[in-house]
């Protein structure tokens, strides 16, 4: 009787298997993979073995027949298994990579989501210092902590601590030649500005550390990725020592009497310059971790993202160009030379602009000559960009591409708003912010754009139709 309904059961699912064998394919393990999830029954006599798919969403014949039953009458086969998907991914993962593609995370999908995650929260963290350190610079509250200390210590907590503190800053240059007469409340402010900013870095380590720890004693981290993200941290370690030796050159006193202090503009360009390579580590190996391969649905759309690629590299190299040229502009306290725009005063260009010998620091000293050079430099980064979309206008691109393109073309030209009113405008505090703000997110664009229109792995590539076929709407 239960051998009757069983075989009843195998011919109305017939057209089942056939369905599943012609959506499945055979890996080169001799696992099947099918585009849905499925049951696998094995039977192995002394004589044959075979096995069957079998969806999972048809299983409800094989409840109703009576599982024990069967097991009871059919004792050869071994029964049921559901195989993980993790372990799918895996295998598949595997395999891709004896076709050249290395990932940098092991342990399936899961794996590769969580520690994308924690690159990308880690590089948003870099980003909000960049933000903290510009806000930092231009309160004027760099220079209110005169001593470093590695842990950071505590703040100020009682009102003797905060006069300690506040006597402290009062030998220092700034206080004498730009603040004398502060009040203590002002100076908490300032204070506190800097306390945040350097506990802000100090957290970040924290931060970046621990999950790394972790992740690597669940062996998600692969040897390259590990050595990776060593060479990240140590950075950000480097980067606390910039930090104060970009503060300590700001406690010394300036060469002339009536020479405001200010930090060295090439320890700024420094420490900035350091920040930035963090935050663009950071961010492409997130994108290598999530998006191992580039968005290709055709041989076609992978030359045309290859001829992007030969305009994005340097164009990319101009916008970082730029942006550390706007930490000599704030080193050398430039912004505030010219107020004026498109014309520096009265002139398009100042007649101090060679004034310095050796010639060379007119370029990163002569405040007049670091802000032209910076307008030079922005107006170029724009023209660029503007030649990029039109020179891509007629290419066959993958849309996630030309969008990318799109919004490139529109953050340089909020970047340009946003710095020729924040010169007009004297440079507050909120402008000038968000002005080393956009220009870490148009650099981040550009990361992006690079990363998107790299070259395919070969295996990929073999599995590329010539075109994309679209249907007629």
């Amino acid at each position: 009787m239960i051998e009757s309904r069983l075989i009843s059961a195998f011919r109305k699912t017939k057209t089942i298997f056939n369905e599943i064998s012609s959506n499945s394919r055979l890996s080169k393990s001799g696992i099947c993979i099918s585009k849905e999830p499925f049951l696998l029954i094995h039977s192995k006599s002394s004589t044959s073995s075979s096995s069957k798919f079998i969806p999972a969403n048809k299983t409800s014949i094989l409840s109703r027949l009576g599982f024990r039953a069967f097991r009871h009458h059919y004792p050869n086969y071994k029964g049921f298994y559901r195989p993980s998907f993790r372990n799918l991914s895996t295998a598949a993962a595997a395999s891709v990579e004896k076709e050249g593609l290395k990932l940098l995370v092991t342990g399936g999908p899961r794996a590769q989501k969580l520690v994308g995650i924690w690159l990308f929260g880690s590089a948003a963290w870099v980003f909000s210092m960049v933000v903290l350190g510009g806000m930092t610079r231009l309160t004027r509250s760099g220079l209110s902590m005169t001593d470093w200390k590695f842990t950071g210590g505590l703040p100020p907590l009682s009102d003797e601590d905060w006069l300690v503190e506040f006597e402290k800053y009062k030998q220092s240059p700034e206080y004498k030649h730009v603040n004398k007469g502060m009040s203590i409340d002002d100076f908490k402010f300032i204070y506190w500005m800097e306390y945040a900013h350097r506990m802000w870095g100090r957290a970040l380590g924290i931060m970046f550390a621990l999950p790394f720890s972790y992740f690597l004693r669940k062996g998600y981290i692969t040897l390259q990725l590990g050595l990776r993200l060593s060479g990240l941290f140590a950075l950000g370690a480097g980067q606390g020592l910039i930090g104060w030796w970009m503060v300590k050159s700001g406690l010394e006193e300036p060469a002339s009497e009536y020479a405001e202090p200010r930090v060295s503009p090439y320890r700024l360009a420094a420490h900035l310059t350091s920040a930035f390579v963090i935050y663009s580590g950071l961010f492409w190996t997130a994108l290598s971790v999530v998006m191992p391969e580039p968005p290709a649905e055709s041989v076609a759309w992978v030359k045309s993202a290859a001829k992007v690629k030969r305009l994005a590299l340097p164009m990319s190299i101009l916008v970082g160009i730029t942006a550390v040229s706007g930490a000599f502009v704030a080193g050398n306290d430039a912004g505030r030379a010219f107020n004026t725009f498109p014309k520096m005063g009265d002139t398009w260009v100042p007649e101090d602009i060679f004034s310095m010998k050796p010639l060379l620091r007119n370029f990163f000293e002569n405040t007049s000559t670091v802000q032209l050079d910076h307008r030079i430099l922005a107006t170029a980064t724009l023209a660029a960009i503007g030649g990029l979309w039109v020179s891509t206008r007629k290419l066959d691109l993958h849309p996630a591409i030309r969008s990318l393109i799109g919004s490139i073309v529109g953050m340089a030209a909020l970047q340009v708003t946003l710095g020729i009113s924040t010169l007009l405008t004297y440079v507050p505090v909120s402008l000038g912010t968000a002005h080393q703000a956009g220009a870490l997110t148009l650099l981040t664009l550009m990361l992006l754009l690079n990363h998107t229109v790299r070259r395919p792995s070969m295996s990929l590539l073999k599995t590329l139709p010539p075109v994309v076929k679209t249907l007629p709407i």
